[in-house]
């Protein structure tokens, strides 16, 4: 399968402009919009968004009428990457990533893991989330520190969800910590099966539900539910229109983790989780993202 994407020229201004305007369509879908100077004498930036499996004349089309009234004579350009794994690939060069007492790394750095790590470790695949991401690290230090400040410690937090799993290490690290149950959804049938893949590989299926679910129609949120902690490291605007389903699902006094988040989106998060009766605990800074604690 063939990535690629879809790119068109402009100078420094149109760059920020276009960003802004493919960023509210595309954010939510998942796909990566991106600005790169090209050009430093001649002021040249390229604008794209970028896209998995073959190029279709439909994401095109959508790009041509996103820009159509503020770039009409924007060209639209294609680049084809040719089969790559991308998180393989990554993985080969990087190195073991700590985040509070977890360590995640590849089957390259065994030989990094201490004797009190809890250490996970991920195999290969095409699923987000290796720990080197702010956000992802951020999580982890997150989960550890409610779940060990649950009453009753890290077992006493009630079931899990983890929302938008991805590679499934923030189902794992959660497992880890104590005697719960998981439910890891993801609505990328690719990604659920990357992370039942790790799952399996780091030992935990006994604790660990992968589950292909878009929204929340699925019925493993009924009888999984209502959960303790709900952990979503998606994006910011998904997070704060899923806000009801999210307080719907949680346990009475449970917490949630949320991430995905740029410093500058935290107010509009927290104003969404507001509205629905919670409150901020912690924020968690990396990289210009940030990590929410609500209950």
């Amino acid at each position: 399968m063939s990535d690629h994407r879809y790119y068109f020229r402009t100078d420094e201004a149109g760059a920020k402009r276009g960003l802004d305007l493919l960023d509210s369509i595309f954010e939510d879908e998942g796909l990566p919009v991106a600005t790169m100077e090209i050009d430093e004498d001649k002021g040249l930036w390229e604008v794209s968004v970028y896209a998995p499996g073959e190029p279709g004349d439909t994401l095109k089309s959508r790009i041509s009428t996103c820009l159509a009234d503020e770039f009409p004579n924007a060209e639209i350009e294609l680049e084809v990457f040719g089969e790559t794994d991308w998180i393989a690939k990554s993985l080969e060069g990087l190195t073991p990533v700590r985040a509070g007492r977890f360590l995640v790394h590849g089957a390259h750095d065994r030989s990094a893991v201490r004797i009190n790590d809890l250490a996970i470790e991920l195999e290969a695949g095409q699923a987000f989330g290796t720990g080197h991401h702010g956000t992802t690290a951020g999580c982890l230090e997150m989960i550890e520190s409610v779940m060990r400040a649950s009453p009753g410690g890290p077992g006493g937090v009630g079931p899990v969800l983890d929302l938008g799993t991805g590679s499934g290490v923030l189902a794992i690290a959660a497992a880890m910590l104590g005697p719960v149950r998981v439910l890891a959804t993801d609505i990328d049938p690719v990604a659920t099966r990357v992370a039942r893949d790790n799952v399996r590989h780091n030992h935990r299926t006994a604790q660990i539900r992968c589950v292909t679910a878009t929204g929340f129609h699925s019925t493993a949120f009924r009888e999984e539910g209502p959960f303790g902690l709900i952990i979503a490291n998606i994006l910011a605007r998904p997070l704060m229109r899923m806000a009801p389903d999210i307080k719907r699902h949680l346990a009475p006094g449970g917490s949630v983790i949320l991430s995905g988040i740029l410093a500058s989106q935290r107010w509009q998060v927290l104003a969404a989780f507001n509205g629905q009766g919670m409150r901020h605990v912690q924020t968690l800074w990396r990289n210009g993202w940030v990590t929410l604690h609500l209950k």
